[in-house]
């Protein structure tokens, strides 16, 4: 796979993923603090804001172990293994006050960012969901935080913290990790190759060939689809936090090509973990 647009290959952060990090650790932290009901649910979740604030904290901890060096087995990569790893870490986790959490999760991107500084890590690391590099590791750990952190921001009601530049630095992550979440029932009869415009941004692509999904940074010469997306709306969508139809409706997707009737067949080719 190529380097993505913004991601250097001698082993540094892409530009801007650093502060976005902490940036973003701060923000959820600021949710929390001040008084926030840790027992009110998250929408369209299972979970409390408690229990969401406290995976964030385990989650911080364990990309910065990662980081660090050391490792760590959380699941398979599927999404029923990620989701069981994840109540076990909760049932094994007591804490749910605001303050501690958003102390720890503030401290374990503190941690990641300095295992990174400190090159205690080089080469491939070992996920959750499965090998990447450092860097692209960096940016699993901002993707995750911007799709509870949103979560949170909608259970407390107040404004999320995705933006076009974070949603941008989480591209090496989604790249490296949409092959490996893809729907195999859905794409066995599919032949299909994508272009993926972000507006005003980045563009990748997406190949379907006999059940087998590759992705690019670069998007093909001569794409069946193409789409084009609002970039927060991109993300959103990704992670599993919004549908397709309410985006067509208010003009968020904007579709053309070939084959434009490929678009809505898109997002369910992957399974959000």
């Amino acid at each position: 796979m190529e380097p993505v647009a913004g991601q250097d290959v001698r082993g540094t952060l892409p530009e801007g993923l650093g502060a976005a990090i902490r940036q973003t650790a701060e923000e959820i932290a600021g949710l929390l603090r001040g008084g926030a009901d840790m027992g009110l649910p998250v929408p369209r979740s299972e979970w409390t804001v408690g229990e969401a604030a406290a995976h964030l904290a385990q989650a911080n901890e364990l990309m910065a172990d990662i980081a660090a060096g050391h490792a760590r087995s959380y699941g398979d990569g599927t999404p029923q293994s990620l989701a069981g790893a994840n109540e076990r870490a909760l049932a094994e986790f007591d804490e749910r006050r605001a303050e501690p959490l958003a102390a720890m999760i503030v401290a374990q991107a503190d941690a990641y960012l300095r295992a990174w500084d400190d090159g205690a890590t080089e080469g491939t690391v070992v996920t959750p969901l499965g090998p990447m590099g450092p860097d692209v590791l960096g940016s699993y750990l901002l993707t995750h935080m911007l799709g509870h952190g949103y979560d949170l921001a909608r259970a407390l009601g107040r404004p999320h913290m995705i933006d076009r530049a974070r949603v941008e630095l989480t591209l090496p992550f989604l790249i490296t990790a949409m092959p490996r979440v893809t729907d195999s029932a859905r794409t066995a009869a599919l032949t299909a190759c994508y272009a993926i415009s972000l507006w005003g941004g980045a563009r990748f692509g997406v190949t379907v060939s006999s059940g087998a999904v590759s992705v690019d940074s670069q998007p093909p010469n001569r794409p069946d689809c193409t789409i084009f997306i609002e970039p927060v709306t991109f993300l959103l969508m990704a992670l599993g936090r919004r549908g397709q139809w309410s985006a067509l409706a208010q003009g968020r997707i904007l579709v053309r090509g070939r084959k434009p009737w490929l678009a809505p067949r898109f997002p369910a080719l992957f399974k959000a973990p």
